[in-house]
């Protein structure tokens, strides 16, 4: 059972997972007007991560005696001046997530949770992975500036993005 401090950041973080899933799908539907379906579906795909990262919080917290408290999502931000402007706000926001998953693990390493400290090693790893691809298409985008067919030549690029679902039974602790 979880100390009440570390359960309501962990159902906070569950909350600000599945928020992020939105962010990312609100920039998707920012660039389909925009005939960028490549950034699109690179978003989309980051959107089924963020929601997939919401869903192992959700049975991390179940399957370990916890009570799962689904908060409020704020509408997210949903027009840019530039598909840069879009992931430069996705690097913020991952940094922030970054910074926010750090601090559970010293909530968890201050209660002795060492459960959940090892849940949430793959977090930390994880968010290494998340910041280095975001900030991978801002500074190819920096690398763009306005040249237009380079940014439809890496729109093309993006497109190859696929989702790959995580193995069944390893999402939760104990085999959900």
């Amino acid at each position: 059972m979880f100390d009440d401090k570390l359960l309501a950041a962990l159902n906070d973080q569950m909350t600000f997972e599945f928020y992020s899933g939105y962010i990312y799908k609100a920039m998707a539907a920012y660039c389909r007007p925009l005939d960028l379906d490549g950034f699109a579906n690179w978003l989309e795909i980051q959107a089924l991560e963020e929601m997939t990262h919401g869903e192992r919080f959700y049975l991390y917290i179940n399957d370990s005696g916890g009570r799962v408290h689904l908060g409020a999502i704020a509408e997210p931000k949903a027009d840019y001046s530039s598909p840069l402007e879009a992931f430069e706000t996705a690097l913020h926001h991952e940094q922030i997530v970054t910074g926010r998953i750090n601090k559970l693990v010293d909530t968890a390493l201050a209660q002795s949770d060492h459960a959940s400290r090892i849940f949430l090693d793959w977090f930390v790893t994880e968010q290494i992975e998340e910041e280095a691809n975001v900030g991978s298409v801002v500074a190819k985008l920096h690398l763009i500036g306005d040249d237009m067919p380079a940014l439809f030549l890496l729109d093309q690029d993006l497109a190859a993005r696929a989702f790959n679902p995580p193995p069944p039974g390893t999402l939760g602790v104990t085999g959900g």
